[in-house]
């Protein structure tokens, strides 16, 4: 059977190339980065080597990056270190669709001594800017907005929004998790004061990820410890996945240019190719600036668990939305916030690609996707009962 790996916004295959440059780190340069000797400053000079790559790609100086295990691990520090920085600010600003690692700190919150503005987003996921401006008040601490949504793909214009939050003084945070490898990543024109990023999510291996703090910006460490990261995150680094996540970081800036024709060229084969050959079919966010990877779709009148089902046994990996809600019998919070109708909220699908799909794999999913969704309808009472309410 036929293998599509078509969910790469949930996790990314490890490059070669970086499993290659990792593997020393195992068996040869195995020395703790903050020991005296020879094999310890060797692992320490990596490190270095990686920290250099991550600033690079989003434009940053090495001093500004902090590794750490993930983009959750990112996303907490930013919010929790800012609110502990700032005591006497009690507000924070975000938005409903943000990924749960934003999103569920802030619910935390919420249910303490803070306030939050959760703000709304439009039909096809866009924010209303002028309710971000009216949001930020006096007391409010910082503004937590993603670049690039898990689900939709929609991309924020970020850019704008830094503006608007660095005339006001507040904190701007970006969760660039999504973004990184599909978009330009630019801190100083963002005007982000922190911002997070993951590995797994480009093509390095699980466990490592992320955190940009612009140099003088306010932030007590989550983890406190000994002095690794110049006090900002306490444990011993984690020196072959950090190498790792460098080198990924590297190619992935050589790839970005293939990331937005070729890879861009077939997602848009595939939706066009859906959206034609399976009725009522609808395009989340069609409307919006999109990642260039990511389609999200909706079809009435079937469920989604069923779809990613049918296209498992196929030799098809899709997703429902993100991986880290799957298992919720809830519709998404993000296609909610959308307003998208109750009969195809439950029956939305994100494919998202990666360098390492060809158009071989797109052939494979319009030739198995209509027949399964044309099955599903076939069983459906839903679907069953809109075509008895059209005869009528």
């Amino acid at each position: 059977m036929r293998r599509v790996y078509a969910d790469n916004n949930a996790t990314t295959r490890v490059d070669e190339r970086v499993v290659e440059e990792m593997l020393p780190a195992f068996t040869q340069v195995y020395g703790n980065p903050s020991s005296m000797h020879t094999l310890g400053a060797e692992a320490e000079k990596r490190i270095r080597l990686a920290r250099e790559r991550v600033a690079k790609f989003i434009k940053a100086d090495p001093s500004e990056i902090v590794f750490t295990s993930c983009g959750t691990e990112s996303d907490n520090a930013a919010l929790f270190g800012t609110f502990e920085a700032y005591p006497n600010k009690k507000h924070i600003v975000t938005t409903k669709v943000e990924h749960p690692a934003v999103l569920n700190p802030c619910q935390l919150l919420a249910k303490k001594d803070y306030s939050v503005t959760f703000l709304s987003v439009n039909s096809e996921g866009m924010l209303d800017l002028d309710e971000l401006k009216d949001s930020i008040r006096d007391d409010t601490a910082i503004v937590s907005i993603m670049y690039a949504n898990n689900e939709t793909g929609v991309v924020f214009p970020i850019e704008q929004i830094g503006q608007i939050v660095k005339e006001r003084g507040v904190v701007f945070h970006v969760d660039a998790v999504q973004a990184a490898g599909k978009i330009p990543l630019d801190v100083e024109k963002l005007n982000v004061d922190l911002l997070s990023l993951s590995g797994h999510k480009i093509h390095a291996p699980k466990g490592v990820g992320a955190l940009y703090i612009r140099r003088g910006t306010k932030l007590r460490p989550l983890l406190v410890g000994g002095h690794q990261e110049k006090g900002r995150r306490g444990g011993t680094e984690n020196v072959p996945y950090i190498i790792g996540f460098g080198k990924a970081c590297e190619l992935a800036s050589e790839h970005l240019p293939e990331m937005n024709t070729r890879v861009k060229t077939m997602r848009d084969r595939l939706q066009n190719g859906l959206l034609k050959s399976v009725p009522h079919a609808s395009l989340n966010g069609a409307k919006s600036p999109r990642g260039p990877n990511t389609l999200s779709i909706r079809f009435e009148y079937v469920e989604g668990e069923s779809i990613l089902l049918l296209l498992d046994r196929e030799g098809i990996a899709a997703s429902s939305g993100s991986a880290c809600t799957s298992g919720s019998l809830e519709p998404s919070h993000v296609l909610r916030a959308m307003g998208v109708p109750y009969t195809s909220v439950h029956g939305s699908i994100r494919l998202s690609l990666s360098r390492f799909n060809t158009d071989q794999d797109i052939d494979h999913i319009l030739e198995k996707f209509p027949p399964i969704i044309a099955r599903l309808r076939e069983i459906s009472p839903f679907a069953k009962a809109s075509a008895k309410e059209v005869n009528a």
